[in-house]
């Protein structure tokens, strides 16, 4: 039965964080201070909510597979565990720290462009982060690109090889600390994501295929394909679809 186990666990993205000095890492850049509120997204075996316990007054984690968030209760440290999902949830915080499932990179990136918060130092899959940071034209530069470059500023902070994690996965990792810049709506998301599902169209096809109007928007950005466009284009873009109520 073990090795089933731990096939569906790498099908789920379910790689769990065992490097100290990572742990370390991610609570210095942390910076968290007494009176923060600390926010864990997935403890998996708590390994970071180790390293987490007794640093803030008020350190609550989420875990949404049952059999890591008994394991990560019988450690009994000083947090307030909760089994479920926090990407339902709508509570505030200031600091979040998580070791993600490369599966949810996305939905994470995108609920946390919707909150307000002071910074967040996340475990990411290297290649996403790549995404994060493309620049417009380049074939990483995607929807989630546009999204998290609009939303916050991301930073690079440590390259973290497959054995820091049991089972190793097939690619590498990096430590990054995600600053705010302004928050999103649901609305505003999905509609960065509709112009990306033409990306290859000019600004002014793909307006017309999704059955929203040209009119106010710059006919020198009409001209560009959805792919050229920069975060900032994007950004006045929807302030003006938006503002039409499309």
């Amino acid at each position: 039965m073990a090795p089933r186990r731990q096939g569906r666990r790498r099908a789920l993205g379910q790689h769990y964080l065992t490097d100290p000095s990572v742990t370390a890492t991610m609570v210095r850049l942390a910076a968290i201070e007494w009176d923060d509120r600390v926010l864990e997204i997935g403890t998996g075996r708590g390994a970071l909510t180790r390293a987490l316990s007794g640093v803030a007054e008020r350190f609550e984690a989420f875990e949404l597979d049952r059999n890591n968030y008994l394991a990560t209760k019988e450690l009994g440290l000083d947090v307030a565990l909760q089994l479920g999902d926090a990407f339902a949830d709508s509570r505030e915080f200031d600091v979040l720290v998580s070791s993600l499932p490369y599966s949810e990179s996305s939905n994470f990136v995108e609920w946390l462009s919707r909150h307000r918060y002071e910074r967040a130092v996340v475990l990411l899959q290297r290649d996403f982060v790549d995404k994060l940071l493309a620049l417009p034209g380049r074939d990483a530069y995607r929807a989630i690109s546009v999204v998290s470059q609009i939303s916050s500023e991301v930073r690079r902070e440590r390259d973290v090889p497959r054995e820091s994690f049991d089972p190793p996965p097939k690619v590498s990792s990096v430590v990054v600390v995600i600053r705010p810049r302004e928050v999103l709506s649901l609305d505003e998301i999905r509609l960065v994501k509709l112009l990306f599902s033409q990306r290859r169209r000019k600004l002014s096809g793909a307006l017309k295929q999704l059955g929203l109007s040209t009119r106010e928007t710059d006919p020198a950005q009409l001209s560009r394909r959805v792919q050229d466009l920069a975060p900032p284009d994007f950004r006045g873009i929807l302030r003006q679809i938006v503002k039409r109520g499309a």
